[in-house]
């Protein structure tokens, strides 16, 4: 899982770049950063919860 998102997350900001997704908050393609900005919480979310497993 900590190896897939990072690579699913950039597929999806590089599709974003060449055609906005329509989604509340990403219309635009300037907006592709808030895409960046969910992929370092959740990989911080996932690492958090892996390291919770193993203490």
């Amino acid at each position: 899982m900590t190896k897939i998102l990072p690579v699913l997350l950039l597929i999806l900001m590089a599709l974003h770049l060449v055609k906005p997704l329509g989604l509340p908050g990403l219309r635009r393609r300037s907006d592709f950063w808030k895409i960046a900005v969910l992929a370092i919480g959740l990989m911080f979310f996932v690492v958090a919860l892996h390291a919770g497993a193993v203490l």
